[in-house]
């Protein structure tokens, strides 16, 4: 959601906060805003917009030879995108970024206008700088005002604070929502993620939850809420801050698209012994620990929570464990049955995401076993989680995930047939048969589809002069509709909807008429008898057809407008290459129709607040 960027040490502060904001764009963000410290004097420059239109307003009022400032990109939660809203705001002596949702701010929006305080904004944001400051008027003391605040605040949140009088220091501090602090050769930086600290340093430390921190252009303490003052423990990054590039590609996400192939690869080998048979010892997980499971539930949202049903439909296929998926907003207020051997596992992009986080923590709290399969490395999820399995997808800038998913689908694809083989559902030749498919045929078909750019470009040629569009599918194809429609509507804003092929005489077939899109994913040779069928029903309603299917199925000529062939050397290559299809035609929509693709209106990257 949200983003913050901070830095105080001996360069160019403005800079700094200019290139840190430019990577966070992808985050989503309405407005934009920095503050500076220099000869404590703080000065702020905020405007609703894009990063383009702080730019002129600082051409206009220029901030020069500071080293200290704070700088945010806002999403909108408590009152709209406008320039009173944008942070930082300022209250007394304090003047704040937030990332995050304050639940209980009305209460205490009301108990400190009583007090006479005067609040310019709508935000929760300035509420929490009125809080802190009130604390500071009479305890004068930055970590203590900081600390006492934020155990009358609930909810989640990281703030990034200047306090006037203390020169040259930021002080941050987070509980629910990340903040990464950076150790750097001309000072420290605070970020709501690693990739807005790629371009300056590549030593990082992940503040846990209700730690408070000083940075100084001397160094970075840490108070612990004991009072007790520690040195952050520096790791090295593994991420580069051309992995956060474009790389020559028009977009982001086409370039996430194309990596595909060498994502897959990375998030299988390592899960693979030298007898070709699954194995997750290097993520901490031995055999034993998957006989015990009897039950699944997996808890995510989005795209994940579709790569949660395709790992759903290789669980009981191929494992046979009774598996259920749950959208991780709704998972508390319907507290699924938890039997004796459950397994939870959560599925995040970002590691970030709240509900999921929530969901997670209902889980610990009621002493399930919690799995968590993240791309992002010491984000909160995958600290908080019993054990962990990342993707290893690299950094995804584009707010419609590609890699993430298809890295999701994989490691839940390799889960099952971890599953299978040691509880003896599979033998050593049925689950070695499934990892060389996934190490060697997935990347293969995922390169041969890429080689139909031309192809997708008609498709979505077509697809641009309509208000709807439909996805029908059978089985795991219907789980790949729910993906397909997702990615086509939040790219291109054309209304798309999945349905289960099945379910089009029960009332969805009403919807069609006279050149209506229907996009028809057929990958289970066994199924498509039954989907051409549905097929039949749409075309003989005007419909026009476009089929994604196998290349080995004899396709009668009239069944489709246009079809889309897809490489059959195993299930799961066909299953992959269909991925890669619906993604493709998303993005070739959303580029016609001259579509912000890789920051969509109105979307975030990582959803931070539930």
């Amino acid at each position: 959601m949200c983003g913050i960027i901070g830095y105080t040490g001996t360069a160019n502060a403005i800079p700094k906060m200019m290139k840190g904001l430019s990577v966070l764009e992808y985050r989503g963000y309405d407005s934009v805003g920095i503050a500076a410290e220099r000869d404590s004097q703080i000065q702020i420059v905020k405007c609703k917009g894009r990063i383009g239109a702080l730019e002129e307003k600082l051409r206009d009022h220029p901030i020069e030879d500071c080293h200290c400032a704070i700088g945010h990109t806002r999403w909108a939660t408590h009152g709209g995108p406008s320039d009173k809203n944008a942070h930082p705001h300022r209250i007394g002596a304090v003047t704040l970024v937030h990332n995050g949702i304050i639940e209980n701010y009305k209460d205490l929006r009301s108990s400190l206008a009583a007090k006479g305080v005067n609040f310019l904004s709508e935000t929760d944001t300035e509420v929490a700088a009125a809080l802190i400051n009130d604390c500071f008027f009479h305890l004068s003391d930055p970590v203590a005002s900081i600390r006492e605040a934020i155990e009358m605040m609930k909810g989640a949140f990281a703030f990034g604070i200047l306090f006037e009088g203390y020169p040259g220091e930021v002080f941050a501090v987070r509980r629910g929502s990340p903040l990464i602090l950076a150790h750097g050769s001309d000072g420290y930086y605070l970020a709501s993620d690693m990739t807005a600290l790629l371009p300056f340093t590549k030593e990082y430390y992940a503040l846990k939850e209700n730690q408070i921190v000083r940075l100084s252009s001397g160094g970075a303490k840490i108070i612990l809420s004991d009072g007790s003052k520690v040195t952050p423990e520096w790791k090295i990054t593994t991420m580069t801050p051309e992995s956060a590039q474009k790389g020559g590609y028009s977009h982001f996400m086409l370039k996430e698209i194309h990596e595909q192939r060498e994502a897959a690869v990375k998030s299988v080998s390592p899960r693979i012994d030298k007898n070709g048979l699954p194995d997750f010892s290097s993520d901490g997980i031995d055999k034993d620990f998957w006989k015990k499971i009897k039950a699944i539930q997996i808890v995510a949202c989005g795209s994940a929570m579709h790569a949660g049903l395709v790992g759903q439909r290789m669980l009981e296929d191929l494992a046979k464990v009774p598996t259920t998926v749950h959208i991780a907003s709704e998972f508390r207020y319907h507290p699924p049955m938890l039997p004796e051997g459950s397994l939870v596992v959560v599925i995040s992009q970002s590691g970030e995401t709240a509900d999921t986080l929530a969901a997670l923590r209902y889980a610990k709290e009621n002493g399930v076993p919690t799995l968590a399969v993240v791309n992002a490395v010491e984000t909160t999820i995958a600290r908080e989680a019993d054990r962990r399995i990342y993707t290893f997808a690299g950094p995804e800038i584009a707010v419609a995930t590609t890699k993430g998913y298809c890295t999701q689908a994989t490691v839940l694809w390799l889960i099952a047939a971890a599953i299978a083989h040691t509880t003896g559902k599979l033998d050593d030749a049925r689950a070695r048969n499934i990892t060389q498919s996934l190490l060697k045929d997935v990347p293969a078909a995922i390169e041969k589809m890429l080689k139909l750019e031309n192809q997708y470009h008609k498709i979505a040629r077509n697809l641009i002069n309509h208000e709807h569009v439909f996805y029908i599918g059978r089985g795991i194809d219907y789980a790949l509709s729910m993906e397909a429609a997702l990615k086509l509507k939040e790219i291109s804003y054309i209304h798309c909807e999945a349905y289960a092929a099945g379910e089009l005489k029960h009332g969805t077939i009403s919807l069609i008429e006279p050149g209506t899109p229907v996009i028809a994913i057929c990958t289970e040779k066994e199924l498509f008898e039954k989907t051409e069928s549905n097929i039949r029903e749409v075309r003989s309603r005007g419909a026009q057809v476009t089929l994604i299917c196998r290349e080995d199925l004899a396709i009668p000529a009239d069944s489709a407008d246009e079809i889309v062939s897809l490489p059959t050397d195993s299930d799961e290559a066909t299953v992959f290459a269909a991925i890669l299809a619906i993604q493709y035609i998303a993005y070739e929509t959303a580029l016609l129709l001259g579509c912000d693709i890789d920051r969509p209106r109105n979307l975030a990257k990582s959803v931070t607040v539930e």
